[in-house]
């Protein structure tokens, strides 16, 4: 407990999911700053997807997509299979509608496994959409795939795949670095080893983080020029519930010297090291803070004051760390869902930064919305 100063989950905040007062001059944290939670859309399309997981803000105007647009990603299909999923939604916060951005084929034969769109998506600033497959024939990890990372062009239609022995499926939300003629993502893979859910499988600590610095050129698809495993040796788990438990969140500090990752099974946000330039792994990196507040994180996105907002996937909290000390700031609730328990229980996955700043889109993925935190 030595980490964690203060938790504003009071009994009221539990009730409203809003922030309590906090009786300070000044705000030490981000959190602290929030004031509602305002459900924007259900994200369900015509076709029926659910389960959205992946979430990112458009940087630039390309296509059908309008800077400051969210793009939503569905995981799982019409009759909730998980690893089925095939739509992109897009929301227009300048309309309050909802579009389809992209539909991908489920049986594209370019990616090992088909199509099962993960939390891992990214839209760069020359117009191109990459989003990472895990997916299924059947909904559980008996019929797996290795996946693939999908490249889409600014109309939404499939332009290339890319594919690897060190891509298997690609999890987590994507850590990137847009130089607009060449860019560097940073990856999670929590596919290897891992087989079927039934009884009580075995955890795998097989899970790797991929770094990949690809080449744009100029009105063509992104091609990888090197790919890099930074860290390897996290632990990965086949789930009845969730489909896979691996490292899901990454962030860079602001120097880039630095990626977080969270590690869902160690219930711990690690530190790796250069990870810009390192050609070997780190393994797990360095602890950076473990437990407290954490309940099996997930999705990570730093916020402007340089700190780390982590969701959590057994409550419906979001938790506030300091990565300058490691300290736990807050953990507010912003799903209070008691069909779940506790609460919000298995119902975040993405977080994004509003182009602003002043806040932060997540998806409920029980009840299929997007959801703004500001």
């Amino acid at each position: 407990m030595k980490h964690l100063i203060r938790t504003i989950a009071s009994a009221a905040v539990f009730a409203s999911g809003l922030a309590g007062s906090i009786a300070h001059a000044a705000p030490i944290g981000f959190l602290e700053t929030l004031h509602k939670n305002t459900t924007l859309i259900n994200t369900v399309p015509s076709n029926g997807d659910q389960n959205p997981y992946a979430l990112v803000v458009a940087p630039v105007s390309a296509g059908t997509v309008k800077q400051g647009d969210v793009l939503v990603g569905n995981f799982n299909n019409a009759a909730n299979l998980q690893g089925t999923g095939s739509t992109i939604v897009n929301y227009h916060p300048d309309t309050k509608e909802m579009s389809v951005f992209a539909t991908v084929p489920r049986d594209l034969k370019e990616c090992p496994g088909g199509i099962g769109l993960s939390t891992a998506m990214t839209m760069l600033k020359s117009g191109w959409v990459i989003v990472g497959s895990t997916p299924s024939n059947d909904g559980t990890t008996n019929t797996k795939g290795a996946g693939c990372l999908i490249v889409l062009d600014s109309q939404g239609k499939v332009a290339s795949t890319i594919v690897s022995p060190n891509i298997n499926d690609p999890w987590g939300n994507m850590a990137v670095v847009d130089n607009g003629d060449h860019a560097t993502l940073f990856v999670s893979n929590a596919g290897f080893g891992v087989g079927g859910a039934d009884g009580n499988p075995p955890v795998f600590k097989q899970a790797t983080i991929l770094r990949l610095d690809l080449d744009i050129p100029q009105g063509k698809p992104p091609v990888v020029k090197q790919e890099t495993v930074i860290a390897s040796g996290f632990g990965a788990q086949a789930d009845k519930g969730v489909f896979l438990v691996g490292p899901t969140g990454l962030a860079l500090s602001p120097d880039q010297k630095l990626l977080y990752a969270s590690d869902a099974i160690g219930n711990r946000v690690t530190e790796i090291d250069d990870p810009m330039t390192r050609d070997t792994s780190a393994g797990v990196g360095r602890q950076l803070t473990a437990d407290g507040f954490l309940h099996r994180p997930l999705a990570m996105v730093t916020a402007p004051n340089g700190h780390l907002l982590v969701t959590n996937a057994l409550n419906g909290q979001v938790v506030e760390i300091d990565p300058a000390t490691g300290k736990q700031l807050y953990a507010r609730w912003i799903d209070t869902d008691k069909a779940q328990s506790p609460p919000g229980n298995g119902d975040l996955f993405g977080i994004a930064m509003t182009p602003e700043g002043d806040g932060f889109y997540y998806v409920q993925d029980d009840v299929n919305t997007l959801v703004l935190a500001k």
